[in-house]
């Protein structure tokens, strides 16, 4: 299957039952598959008028009960944030695919992670935030949709699956659960708009009139995020034990910075990575109990952008460690040569400095 494939499928395998997007290249795929394959499972399909219309008709579905996802790629990404807060605000759960393409601004459809920034800190107005998962291979990418509409409705939040025009397009085999696998149970939502008759009724909004009402629920809402911060930080580790320098990669990228890593401990080189998979809340534990723990450790950001994940790198680093960056935007791709070459250069100035 393609990345795009997978995710579709996964999500319909973790019972959504709502979809509405808008096509947009290069995601076109996933919204392709969603057409057929949601009225088969007995699920809505709507393509909508555009990107704006297809984020609020997956806030009224999600308000209503649904398991509701949309997806787009980074412009079209751009027209949902403010439905994206508004999700945020009434505390719905809604899965929000972005298969990023490079910017700013139109660009063009080959790859680029410079959306980090738009998905990690919010992205609409107000002071909210998202879970961020970035899959790796098309299998994770099938894999990880269970996993996001259980968190969005586990916290009522939106959960933002953060891929990018390699990832969407690459195709390889996925292993899928057995036909005769469950859908996992939907949550219940006693919250949802389903009809008052026999029950006091529910109101679902984001709209505060009184006064001290908005900062009381927006101290909720930072008390909710607090929680996930603490609860849901998600990363793979590859050689942390003894390395002396550690790449730091998500999505496509971390596969070409994986093959750095076992190419350069193929000639005895100490180098590890750390591979994000949630963007946010960012896994920074690993990072501060290794850099607190080792002397003249260093890491090397590597993205497809010209700086976004390296700020959370820094921060969590606090200071404790040596923060370096590799990066290329506009549809560049760091090569795996350029990879190895900034790493090689950094332990020579390791070892000089020493």
């Amino acid at each position: 299957m393609s990345g795009n494939e997978a995710i579709a499928e996964g999500a319909l395998k973790a019972g959504c039952d709502f979809y509405a997007g808008y096509p947009i290249t290069p995601q076109n795929e996933l919204i392709g598959y969603m057409s057929v394959h949601m009225h088969e499972r007995g699920g809505v399909f709507i393509q909508a008028e555009s990107e704006i219309a297809a984020i609020n008709m997956v806030y009224g579905a999600s308000a209503a009960g649904s398991r509701a996802m949309t997806s787009s790629s980074s412009p079209g990404i751009s027209l949902k944030q403010e439905g994206i807060s508004y999700i945020a605000g009434a505390e719905l759960p809604a899965v929000i695919v972005n298969i990023m393409r490079a910017g700013p601004g139109l660009g063009n459809i080959w790859p680029a992670q410079s959306d980090y920034f738009q998905a990690t800190r919010g992205g609409g107005n107000g002071e909210y935030r998202c879970i961020v998962l970035a899959p790796a291979s098309v299998q994770e990418s099938f894999d990880v949709m269970r996993t996001a509409f259980g968190l969005a409705d586990k916290y009522r939040t939106p959960v933002i699956i953060l891929g990018d025009g390699m990832l969407g397009q690459m195709m390889e085999p996925v292993r899928l659960p057995a036909s005769g696998s469950q859908v996992p149970a939907k949550t219940h939502k006693p919250w949802a708009l389903t009809g008052c008759k026999g029950r006091k009724q529910n109101i679902v909004k984001s709209f505060y009139m009184r006064e001290g009402d908005l900062e009381k629920f927006n101290l909720l809402l930072q008390k909710k995020y607090s929680k996930i911060k603490k609860e849901e930080q998600r990363f793979e580790g590859l050689f942390l034990d003894d390395a002396k320098i550690i790449l730091v990669a998500y999505g496509s990228v971390a596969r070409i910075a994986k093959g750095a890593v076992k190419s350069l401990r193929s000639k005895g080189k100490k180098v590890g990575l750390i591979r994000p998979i949630s963007l946010w809340p960012f896994p920074e534990d690993i990072f501060k109990r290794l850099s607190a723990s080792r002397k003249q450790l260093a890491f090397l950001a590597v993205e497809m952008s010209y700086g976004q994940m390296v700020e959370d790198v820094r921060l969590a680093v606090g200071g404790n460690s040596r923060v370096e960056f590799l990066g290329r935007s506009g549809g560049g791709v760091p090569s795996e040569e350029e990879i190895i070459k900034k790493a090689v250069y950094i332990i020579r100035g390791s070892k000089n400095h020493g």
